[in-house]
């Protein structure tokens, strides 16, 4: 059994204390051809990376901003600094690791929770890699997990076959923004049949102002494998504007298990517009667990292609808006082969005047019958100020399906918090109390340590709710 204190300790000052950040003084800001060439150049990369890299960004000049969804107009893509390195060079041993960069992990607890819990680490600093380790007995059955600059060097044609293949630069203008400056990221191999018993882990950590980090993640899941792989992140908050475009693909092969979870903490200054797909196939399974809070403003939407008969999903998400945030978040499921299925369950919570909102797409192709999909929505305002929405979008192509969809809206019960007061709690351990009910489906299947860790940042969220 390891020790669910490793998170516990977490407070404000983890995520908020930046490091100083001389790299950054005099960084090129906003994105141009010659950025582009300087990142592709600096990696040593490949010449048709280079041609994808140059072909996102004219597709990323040419798109427009999303029109629906939260208000980004404010965003000033100019003032973005999109690449910058703070000079350490990858290592797997953490005592190699800057002294100054490692006490942020520390604070973080990822270095314990790897020698207690996990098959693997990455630890992303702004546009670099700086610590990368699998331990001996998965490399030894053949799993790869590297970052994602390291993999373009020891697996080319493996990333060219699926490098943006899931998630394709003319999807929408932060996809096309990724694919021209993305760096970093994890890339996970498992081979077929393998089982990886431990989590995989990488944290993401923005630390400069003006910071743009735009890793991407890769999984390939062959057949009859299984695999969970949890991404963390974070970044300080200055005041000023940060960007968030990640990408994350994963191909669940027949018969295989994946499993993604995250817990997003971005700072109130962050712009998360991140992209998340994967393409399942038969008779494998896809499952998201994700929490999303932090940041002012969150365009995230997990998406599963269920293209295999019989593949299933399932989507777990939280969401927290709190003052002067808007989460916008979701899920996509496409069914296009008989015989799948998916399950949605996605819980907001709103303080503060914080605006939360469920966008979904549920898509049910001609050809996909006998198939069953749940989605069910459940919104808790924890005042009079703030607001939530639902937004779904259910097109289903043939009659030989099974279809459900709940949304529910709820406050905190007076009765409850009364209940809980007259036995003696105080008033905001007790919201606390029916909050860590309302969230407990989602937090139960993550592993014990970061249940914990998520529960720890939805009581510095819940902090002064009283009133």
């Amino acid at each position: 059994m390891t020790d669910p204190k490793i998170f516990a300790g977490l407070n404000r000052d983890t995520f908020d204390t930046a490091n100083p950040a001389p790299y950054a003084d005099g960084a090129t800001r906003g994105v141009s051809e010659e950025l582009v060439r300087k990142i592709s150049a600096d990696k040593e990369e490949p010449e048709w990376l280079l041609e994808h890299r140059l072909e996102s960004l004219k597709i990323f000049l040419e798109k427009p901003l999303p029109k629906w969804g939260a208000d980004i107009s404010s965003l000033d893509l100019d003032d973005i600094i999109y690449y910058a390195s703070a000079g350490a060079e990858e290592t797997d041993n953490w005592d190699e690791v800057p002294e100054d960069i490692r006490r942020v992990y520390d604070r973080l607890g990822i270095p314990e929770a790897e020698r207690k819990m996990l098959a693997g680490v990455g630890a992303q600093y702004e546009s670099d890699m700086v610590y990368h380790s699998l331990k001996a007995k998965w490399e030894d059955l053949g799993v790869i997990f590297l970052d994602m600059d390291k993999a373009v060097q020891e697996h080319p044609k493996l990333v060219q076959e699926y490098f943006m293949k899931c998630v394709p630069n003319t999807d929408h203008k932060f996809a096309a923004l990724h694919g021209a400056v993305w760096s970093g990221g994890t890339f996970l191999y498992v081979p077929e049949g393998v089982t990886v018993e431990e989590p995989l882990q990488a944290y993401f950590r923005m630390n400069a102002k003006n910071m743009g980090q735009f890793e991407h993640t890769l999984i390939i899941a062959e057949a009859g494998s299984n695999v969970h792989y949890i991404e963390g992140c974070s970044a300080p908050k200055y005041g000023s504007q940060a960007l968030h475009a990640g990408c994350v693909e994963i191909f669940v092969k027949e018969g295989a298990k994946a499993r993604y979870s995250s817990v997003e903490n971005w700072s109130r200054d962050t712009y998360n517009l991140n992209t998340k797909r994967a393409i399942v196939q038969k008779d494998a399974t896809m499952e998201w667990i994700g929490g999303n809070m932090g940041s002012g403003v969150t365009m995230l939407y997990p998406c599963s292609v269920l293209v295999g008969e019989g593949a299933r999903c399932d989507h777990l998400a939280l969401a927290f808006a709190n003052k002067d945030q808007w989460q916008d978040t979701g899920a996509k499921v496409i069914h296009q082969a008989p015989h799948t299925s998916s399950n949605v369950v996605s819980k907001s919570i709103s303080k503060e005047g914080g605006v939360s909102v469920y966008r979904g797409l549920l898509k049910i192709a001609p050809k996909a019958h006998d198939c069953i999909a749940s989605v069910e929505c459940d919104a808790l305002l924890l005042d009079e100020e703030s607001r939530t929405d639902t937004i779904p979008d259910i097109q289903i192509r043939n009659n030989d399906v099974t279809v459900a969809h709940e949304a529910t809206v709820g406050k905190l019960s007076e009765e409850d918090v009364f209940y809980l007061t007259s036995r003696g709690i105080a008033e905001e351990e007790a919201k606390a109390m029916i909050v860590n009910g309302f969230i407990e489906p989602i937090v139960r299947q993550l592993p014990l340590e970061y249940a914990v860790e998520m529960n720890r940042l939805i009581e510095l969220e819940m902090e002064g709710s009283v009133g």
